[in-house]
């Protein structure tokens, strides 16, 4: 991977770790009324919501492009719903607007900060994500993320994994494909940008894939029979890779 000069990075479940970032909040938020509420599953159902309406949005239908106003929508379905209502009522408007911003502060996986500022040391590093950029930018801040650029699909008027996102990304940083690795914990994204000549890069996460939970799919490399460039278990294992993969002289 020595012809790698970015790396594009998926975030949400590949940087932060959403799940028990949101159940956190969840349980602080309704500690003494709701005790035995499943908020796992709670936030499970958010995230759902906002992968089917990103993708169904990317494969050219109609809806919010910001992710913002996409999370404040399920929230309100979820509120409406047989099995949610119980919560309504002890939520104000106050309440579910700072809630919505849960995902502005989402906190990195454990390796997330060390090893991003290892490889920014090798290459340039992006974000290329489906949330919107004033939610990309208060989780850098909170979490500690050093990124070189934020790119959102919300410039480009689409939502990943519609092609457009990731050649626009690309196209900004003056680069081919060949030269830009997406680093994802989804093999979705993968998929497409390597169907673009984009390195790929899988980076297991617990519980993340559940397009590759649902297919019972182990993603391997290329080199183990698999359909991605490179997998890994953290951003500094990856970081040890590149430096092991640079020409002498330049680690």
């Amino acid at each position: 991977m020595d012809n790698v000069k970015a790396l594009i990075f998926d975030v949400f479940g590949t940087v932060v770790d959403w799940r028990s970032s949101v159940v956190a909040e969840l349980e602080v938020l309704t500690r003494q009324a709701t005790r035995d509420t499943d908020w796992n599953k709670f936030a499970r159902q958010w995230r759902s919501g906002y992968i089917k309406n990103t993708r169904r949005i990317a494969a050219g239908a109609s809806g919010p492009l910001n992710v913002d106003a996409m999370h404040r929508e399920i929230l309100e379905d979820l509120l409406s719903s047989s099995e949610w209502s119980h919560i309504g009522p002890l939520w104000d408007e106050k309440t579910r607007q700072h809630l919505n911003l849960v995902w502005h502060r989402l906190n990195g996986w454990p390796d997330a900060v060390e090893g991003l500022h290892a490889l920014k040391k090798q290459a340039i590093i992006a974000t290329l994500s489906n949330g919107n950029v004033r939610l990309l930018i208060d989780m850098a801040k909170h979490a500690g993320l050093p990124w070189d650029m934020v790119f959102s699909t919300e410039l480009f008027n689409t939502f990943k994994p519609n092609p457009k996102a990731y050649l626009e990304a690309m196209h900004h940083l003056s680069l081919p494909p060949e030269n830009c690795a997406m680093v994802a914990a989804h093999i979705y994204d993968l998929r497409a940008a390597g169907s673009l000549g984009m390195t790929t890069i899988y980076v297991r996460r617990p519980h993340e894939d559940g397009d590759a939970i649902q297919l019972d799919l182990d993603v391997k490399s290329k080199k183990d029979g698999g359909e991605v460039d490179c997998v890994v278990d953290s951003f500094t294992e990856l970081a040890e890779i590149l430096a092991r993969a640079a020409p002498a002289g330049e680690n």
